[in-house]
């Protein structure tokens, strides 16, 4: 029998798998959190903004995950994103690790991290080659996602 933090996790990705926007916003508590390398600091508004964004944006994306496992106030799990970059068309394959903290039956912190520059290598060219690894380029990569979000919530309130 799985443990049901195992199993919030597991239907979390499941609903991303098959682009279930809905599903994947249940799994979160209304104070909810999400981090990333480039996604930060957003609250639960935010974080569901920005999974309904990427899905509907993310026209070929596929999602695996594997090793979800419990832990006593959460879990953890390891999941890969192919999808096409669409600001540069590039083809891109993130592998990311989350870590997620739950209580009463949802993620209220969601924490993903990635090589910013292996990203930024695949998703930037020849850019994301040079500048990848430096601050100023993980900066307006942040700042260009926050707008992108901002301006998504705006248009679907």
């Amino acid at each position: 029998m799985m443990h049901a933090n195992q199993e919030l996790i597991t239907k979390f990705y499941t609903a991303f798998k098959n682009k279930d926007v809905a599903g994947m916003q249940e799994c979160y508590s209304d104070q909810a959190t999400f981090s990333d390398p480039v996604f930060t600091d957003l609250n639960a508004v935010q974080v569901r903004a920005m999974w309904a964004m990427l899905i509907k944006s993310g026209k070929d994306m596929r999602v695996e995950f594997s090793a979800v496992k419990a832990t006593e106030n959460g879990a953890t799990a390891h999941w890969d994103a192919h999808y096409t970059f669409s600001a540069t068309g590039r083809k891109v394959w993130n592998q990311i690790d989350a870590q997620f903290i739950i209580e009463n039956g949802k993620i209220i912190q969601h924490r993903d991290q990635f090589d910013f520059y292996t990203w930024s290598k695949q998703s930037l060219g020849l850019i994301g080659r040079l500048l990848g690894w430096t601050s100023f380029l993980r900066n307006k990569v942040k700042k260009q996602a926050s707008d992108k979000l901002t301006a998504y919530i705006s248009k679907n309130d």
